[in-house]
């Protein structure tokens, strides 16, 4: 199985908050995208319910990913989050599965 990884995180803004949550994580995208290891890093607002945002990352490797989580930047936005979201955040990983990756167990 390859090391590279996705990062999915959903957010929700507080009311009257959602186009500044918006444009920090544009703040928050820019610098993660010229990080070494990422692949991409695109940040997604949902159709149905404009508070919702998904931001959505792919790594080379979790040692980049661990990286990243060491960033000032990041971690200026972790400590300042509260400020514009309802809860917390969700994040899940996810490994790159190839056609030649044995199926995952049941």
């Amino acid at each position: 199985m390859s090391e590279q990884l996705a990062l999915v995180v959903r957010l929700t803004a507080k009311p009257g908050h959602e186009d500044e949550l918006g444009r920090r994580l544009q703040v928050l995208a820019a610098p993660t995208r010229v990080e070494a290891g990422c692949i991409n890093c695109d940040v997604h607002r949902s159709h149905a319910d404009p508070a919702e945002w998904m931001i959505h990352e792919n790594w080379r490797s979790p040692a980049d990913l661990d990286v990243h989580f060491r960033m000032p930047y990041l971690e200026r936005f972790l400590a300042e989050r509260h400020e514009v979201l309802a809860h917390d955040m969700v994040i899940d990983r996810y490994g790159l599965q190839t056609a030649t990756d044995p199926a995952p167990a049941a």
